[in-house]
């Protein structure tokens, strides 16, 4: 009974699992600072909302269409308005321009920025940004 109750407690607990679900419409699509890559973003839950979520970022070259792999991001959540930011989330590659992003810590409502920068084969920086209720 202990183990059983143990597994049902462990399935039933919050937080980041990596397995989010993500929809086929993108929350919001961004240009780079460059004009080359176009970066679509979708999270779970969507709209986001406060609290820890996942996001997923698809990267895709904006002359052809076709999904960059191989970049490495470094996103900074950021609030403009409080001049402050959040704990680096965590992002992997998924293959096919695809990055998740995991542990994103959206703490407070207001205006939020995923400050994204990249590197590897090629730099450049995207500000998606929406608004927290």
């Amino acid at each position: 009974v202990a183990i059983a109750l143990a597994i049902a407690c462990g399935a039933c607990s919050s937080g980041s699992t990596g397995q989010a679900s993500f929809p086929a419409d993108p929350f919001s699509t961004s240009t780079t600072d460059s004009g080359g890559l176009r970066v679509e973003l979708r999270t779970s839950p969507q709209p986001p909302a406060r609290g820890t979520i996942e996001a997923q970022l698809v990267v895709t070259r904006v002359a052809d269409e076709s999904p960059v792999d191989g970049l490495t991001l470094a996103i900074q959540p950021w609030m403009p308005a409080m001049n402050h930011g959040a704990i680096a989330p965590t992002v992997v590659a998924q293959g096919d321009g695809k990055y998740l992003v995991t542990e994103l810590d959206l703490f407070m409502p207001g205006h939020w920025q995923l400050r994204t920068a990249f590197s590897g084969p090629m730099t450049d920086h995207v500000t998606p940004a929406f608004d927290i209720q």
